[in-house]
């Protein structure tokens, strides 16, 4: 997992480069938007700060995105607001974090982008349950159910990870790019919620005490 982080603040760029790290990140820097535009670093994600000196972020992500560069693109920025955040999301940035900011919530943010930005099978199926990932189509032995967003990326997520415990923090980073208010207990009313639709299925998800959750086939 590489990260290219543009930031002229040289001591968040440090602090941000040894939390990264310390997750298993490969961080390469550069304080300003030539040399980023000018890398030839092969990231997974771009961590982008907007004011940056000479060309700033905005400019970056535009000849980026002009270029053909479908590289994923978090930025960072002071400036909160609504105007500002339209501006970076419709030059075709993928996510958008306010400084200050949590140094949990972006690293979670970042694996969020890498999760979304890897090929994805065009169908997840454990017993009679399936995902159809091009018409986003949920169906239990060919009879459609009906999922929320946040349902769909829940239930994705645990398919996706059949077999295996999946904490209830680990699902908080999978939808949250959907939505900053997603928590622990927010994770168990969906998780009811989907228990309810797939009773029929062939599929549970068991509660893993103290660990989380654990989607699998019904012995049944």
């Amino acid at each position: 997992m590489n990260v290219l982080l543009v930031e002229d603040d040289p001591v968040l760029t440090d602090g941000l480069s040894r939390v990264l790290n310390s997750h298993g990140f490969t961080v390469h820097t550069v304080n300003n938007g030539s040399d980023a535009l000018s890398q030839r670093f092969n990231a997974s994600v771009l961590v982008l700060d907007i004011g940056l000196p000479g060309i700033d972020g905005f400019e970056v992500l535009r000849r980026m995105r002009a270029a053909g560069n479908n590289t994923p693109v978090l930025l960072l920025t002071a400036r909160d607001t609504i105007p500002d955040r339209v501006h970076g999301l419709e030059l075709g940035a993928d996510d958008y974090l306010v400084k200050p900011f949590a140094t949990p919530e972006l690293v979670a943010r970042i694996k969020a982008l890498i999760r979304r930005s890897a090929p994805q099978p065009a169908q997840l199926s454990v017993g009679g349950l399936s995902l159809d990932n091009a018409t986003k189509r949920a169906d239990i032995d060919g009879r459609k159910i009906e999922l929320s967003l946040r349902e769909w990326t829940v239930l994705e997520y645990l398919m996706q990870h059949a077999s295996r415990v999946v904490s209830k923090q680990q699902i908080i980073d999978a939808v949250l790019p959907w939505g900053e208010d997603f928590t622990i207990n927010a994770v168990e009313v969906y998780v009811s919620r989907i228990r309810l639709k797939i009773a029929d299925s062939g599929v549970v998800i068991r509660t893993i005490r103290g660990f989380g959750y654990m989607l699998e086939k019904s012995e049944s």
